[in-house]
């Protein structure tokens, strides 16, 4: 065999590569170099805030339905190996509390982090159940130069709440066919991806029996599509499902046939498989 013809075969092999995270393998065409290293150990933890009952002067309703959210994502998140802890009806200081200490963990062995936040809420702000937050302070503890071992890793916020009091109405259409970073600097927000339940200045629907539309929707994604899709591919689906099979339905007709769509804000600088 020609010289010219073993290296034409040797790129060719190398163009083949197949790319394993922990046991499920993706087919070729992304380098390692692309995709999150997700055979750590350990998968990571998932802190699941779960704020339902309110301090009697924020004037804020109880959240039925939360506790419906919070066993979904819980099972969903389980099944994806992570270590779930949900704590419940957290005040505003007990929550950067919360955020301060696991951020202070040792993640070194955890190949990622998720925070859930459900809760009341407004534009860039969460509520502890006597008082409003900053969710960029909440975030703020897990950036690169504060939590060392997660630094280069997937930190994903998941927040149901709303952003505002903006209903969305709809519009009809027609219709149609459907690793080696350590000698490399890296911005300390980088690597953070944010799933709202909603877009921004707009209210966000949650069932009393059934949960919040957004968290059904990604329960139910993860759990179908989590080993077979990239994360944004996933999500991109959630957004879809949200969009297209809920709408609200009230004796009230000016919260009645209302609309919603999540939106993703994402930092990460690779693609993330499950």
């Amino acid at each position: 065999m020609t010289q010219e013809r073993q290296m034409h075969l040797l790129e060719s092999l190398q163009d083949k590569r197949t790319i394993l995270h922990g046991s499920k393998s993706v087919d070729s065409g992304i380098s390692l170099e692309e995709s999150y290293k997700m055979d750590y150990p350990e998968m990571g933890l998932c802190i699941i805030i779960n704020n339902k009952n309110f301090h009697e002067n924020t004037g804020m309703a109880c959240r039925s339905g939360t506790d419906v959210d919070a066993a979904n994502l819980r099972e969903t998140f389980t099944s994806l190996k992570y270590e779930v802890r949900i704590k419940n009806d957290l005040t505003r200081k007990e929550m950067l509390e919360l955020m301060s200490d696991v951020s202070k963990e040792d993640h070194s062995k955890r190949s990622s982090f998720i925070c859930v936040l459900l809760s009341h809420g407004e534009e860039g702000i969460i509520f502890g159940t006597n008082g409003p937050v900053d969710l960029k302070k909440l975030a703020s503890f897990f950036r690169g130069d504060c939590c060392r071992s997660l630094t280069g890793k997937p930190k994903l916020f998941i927040i149901q709440a709303c952003r505002g009091t903006e209903l969305d109405c709809g519009i009809e259409t027609d219709s149609g066919s459907e690793d080696d970073m350590a000698c490399q600097k890296i911005p300390v927000e980088a690597d953070f991806l944010y799933a709202y339940s909603t877009a921004p200045g707009y209210f966000s629907w949650r069932n009393s029996k059934y949960g919040s539309w957004f968290i059904q929707a990604l329960c139910e994604m993860l759990k179908k599509y989590a080993h077979k899709l990239e994360l944004m591919h996933i999500l991109t689906r959630v957004n879809r499902k949200v969009a297209t099979e809920y709408e609200s339905f009230s004796t009230d007709s000016a919260f009645h046939a209302k609309k919603q769509i999540p939106c993703i804000m994402s930092m990460l600088t690779k693609e993330l498989y499950f």
